[in-house]
């Protein structure tokens, strides 16, 4: 059995072996379709109804 003596993982070591150019492409297309499918979801919602609201009682104007 050999002995591990990497420092344990981080944030930072991750965001290191993220931005590095052959898993930078592959963390880029997976935002932009992350995006993609937020807005597509957001925009595929429907709007709440709001509540009937009838116009305002017309009135005579004052003179």
């Amino acid at each position: 059995m050999t002995e591990d003596t990497r420092p344990p993982r981080t944030f930072k070591g991750l965001l290191r072996w993220a931005t590095t150019p052959p898993q930078a492409w592959g963390v880029y297309l997976l935002a932009v379709i992350l995006v993609w499918l937020i807005s597509f979801y957001a925009g595929s919602l429907k709007p709440k109804k709001a509540p009937e609201a009838s116009p305002p009682p017309v009135t005579a104007p004052r003179t």
